[in-house]
């Protein structure tokens, strides 16, 4: 089982919202996962040029390293995603991260996969930034188990406590993985998304010939 995290942070080693992804990954280790983290921040990672050549082709026509970094996601069983609350966000890098993921979404690529997210802010404001991550796993095809967040001006006890729930965090994703654990709630979603989404694909199948093509045989299609 392979467990990846990825750091969004520009603060590198300095950053706090690291020390959850670390927590986390230990704690995946110790469950007995195969884990990898992954600093985006570090990365030449440009934005999406809404050129459609991964809806044609099923590749992106950008050669930077966005390409290695979804080879990694897609060979993972599980994605821990982590941000600092940046305004009420997550981090420039991760939503260009997110942006260039249309072929993801499209095509439904996190299914099967299990996502945790990961936040600390400044102030109380968590949910709003680990609901964005959230919802990009699920967007995505894939589970979300939920996340941790640490309010910073609440004191180095709630970064300790951060640090256990992230840890516990990693475990439970390992074993949400192993026992193939179910959200009706999003996979409704999933399936509401995909029977409106067909139309998308239907209008636009002589373009997005690659997403037509793998709907098709996904059965999630039919002409």
């Amino acid at each position: 089982m392979k467990i990846v995290g990825i750091q969004s942070s520009p603060r590198g080693e300095q950053s706090n919202t690291l020390k959850l992804v670390n927590a986390a990954l230990e704690g995946a280790a110790e469950a007995g996962a195969e884990i990898e983290s992954i600093d985006i921040a570090k990365m030449k990672i440009n934005y999406c040029m809404a050129c459609n050549s991964c809806h044609k082709t099923g590749v992106c026509a950008i050669k930077d390293d966005f390409e290695p970094v979804l080879k990694k996601l897609l060979a993972a069983d599980g994605i821990i995603l982590s941000s600092p609350n940046y305004i009420t966000n997550v981090t420039a890098q991760l939503k260009t991260l997110f942006d260039r993921s249309p072929l993801i979404v499209h095509e439904q690529l996190f299914d099967g996969k299990y996502g945790l997210s990961l936040t600390t802010a400044g102030s109380g404001e968590i949910d709003f930034v680990l609901g964005i991550m959230d919802n990009y796993i699920v967007q995505c095809g894939g589970k979300a188990i939920g996340g941790v967040g640490c309010v910073m001006s609440e004191g180095p006890s709630a970064m300790e406590e951060a640090i256990i729930k992230s840890r516990e965090m990693g475990r439970d994703l390992v074993k949400a993985i192993e026992e193939k654990r179910q959200y009706p709630e999003q996979e409704a979603r999933q399936q509401a998304w995909r029977e409106q989404f067909k139309h998308v694909i239907l209008a636009n199948k002589e373009d997005w010939t690659h997403n037509c093509d793998y709907w098709m045989e996904k059965g999630w299609l039919k002409e």
